[in-house]
């Protein structure tokens, strides 16, 4: 039972008269003395010198307390009057214990904190891409979300953050975003912590047909630019994508073992191709010296990194660093239309094919793309079909660039590929 003495919590003379009264404590003491003139009302005394202002009252036959304050941080006066505060909510029926214990859980139920377990989820339900994509569309796109208690993410906020991803990015990349917010929206509501999908009735936004292709003029501002910035992980991507064709995360994702220690060429696995077929990349001179001086970074065990690029998974930050190609390009005088990393792929195809001739099915296997020459026993047994006709057109592209941005000719080395591969 609680020792009950006359006392007063109000000030602080009242509080320094009942621990002087009390003495010497011992180690385990800890009891609740009750202000004389407000109902319960308390400090509760321990033996270790941390003492607490608090309030005590019972609702449904449970005794409840609630920590008003640290007497060591908080005032007599006002912790006297927060007392009063709370214990007429008490009077009405409220109860102060379940409203903070509720207001505590909204806090931990924030867009950022719940996502890990959607991702968990998804990890095992969507092809390795595809779950990428949606890991980048739910951290990065919508990252100015995560601080938001769940339930107050509404159809507007998202409507706005939607249209801020289209003005810097674009239309498809809104629209990609947009699923993946329905989708963890609906698993939220299903999990009891929304009631309705705020991105129902959203604007999806109309896309173009993709069909920029960079013209010799963009392509030189666009090296030059990426020359005049920082030689980082950024910039020699962007070169090997103009120089390959390769997708973004193909290259961006490139592992050490995947090039040939003799050879100038990248052999990508299926889990990293969008075919899911194995891709072979011949590269050509100017890209051959840019892999060659590639470094091979440690991990912080000192062990070496698998990932030519990123911090262990790969690189991530393009968007970031598009921006601020962007910048260097407008502040170097030039006026570029809205251009994607996509469009060096269209513009090597475009290249290939009017450019230097390149037959059609030869292009479409420089790409990575699926088609009926890949098929079948085609497919699986003849994996260097028309390797020398990729290098060939890849190596005529390559010297093609390095002309355009040294204004020198430069000269294609030639090796047989298809008899290189089979020596090994």
């Amino acid at each position: 039972m609680n020792e009950q003495l006359t006392v007063s919590l109000r000030t602080d003379a009242g509080i320094r008269a009942l621990l002087a009264r009390l003495g010497s404590l011992a180690a385990d003491y800890d009891k609740v003395h009750f202000d004389s003139s407000l109902p319960g009302y308390g400090l509760r005394v321990r033996g270790s010198g941390v003492h607490s202002l608090m309030v005590q009252y019972a609702i449904a036959g449970k005794t409840r307390r609630i920590v008003v304050g640290k007497l060591s941080s908080i005032t007599p006066g006002k912790a006297y009057t927060g007392a009063q505060d709370l214990l007429a909510k008490v009077r009405r029926g409220d109860d102060p214990v379940a409203e903070k214990n509720q207001a505590k859980a909204g806090a931990a139920e924030t867009f950022g904190a719940l996502l890990p377990r959607f991702l968990k989820r998804q990890e095992t339900r969507l092809r390795p891409r595809s779950y990428t994509e949606t890991v980048r569309h739910l951290q990065v796109n919508a990252r100015p979300l995560h601080g938001l208690p769940i339930e107050a993410v509404s159809r507007r906020a998202i409507a706005e953050r939607l249209g801020k991803i289209e003005e810097d990015i674009g239309a498809v990349t809104r629209n990609r975003v947009r699923s993946s917010l329905s989708a963890y929206f609906s698993w939220l509501a299903r999990e009891g912590y929304v009631d309705a999908n705020p991105v129902a009735f959203t604007n999806k936004a109309e896309e173009k047909e993709r069909e920029r292709v960079l013209s010799d003029e963009e392509l030189v501002i666009i090296w030059r630019a990426l020359e005049d910035g920082p030689p980082d992980q950024f910039a020699t991507i962007i070169k090997l994508l103009i120089l390959t064709g390769t997708r973004r995360d193909e290259m961006g994702g490139l592992m050490f073992d995947e090039i040939s220690p003799n050879l100038p060429l990248i052999t990508l696995p299926p889990a990293r191709t969008k075919n899911k077929r194995e891709h072979l990349v011949p590269l050509s001179p100017p890209a051959l010296a840019i892999v060659r001086a590639l470094p091979r970074r440690t991990m912080p065990d000192g062990s070496p990194q698998e990932h030519v690029f990123g911090n262990g998974k790969g690189y991530q930050n393009y968007s970031r660093a598009k921006a601020e190609l962007d910048v260097r390009i407008a502040a170097a005088g030039h006026r570029l239309e809205h251009w994607t990393l996509h469009d060096f792929r269209r513009s090597v195809s475009t290249a290939l094919h009017d450019r230097f001739g390149v037959l059609p099915h030869v292009v479409e296997t420089v790409l990575g793309h699926a088609g009926g020459h890949k098929g079948g026993v085609a497919g699986t047994y003849n994996k260097a079909l028309y390797l020398e006709e990729r290098r060939r057109g890849l190596e005529r592209w390559g010297a093609h660039i390095m002309a355009l941005v040294t204004g020198k000719p430069a000269k294609a080395k030639v090796v047989k590929l298809r008899r290189a591969i089979a020596a090994e």
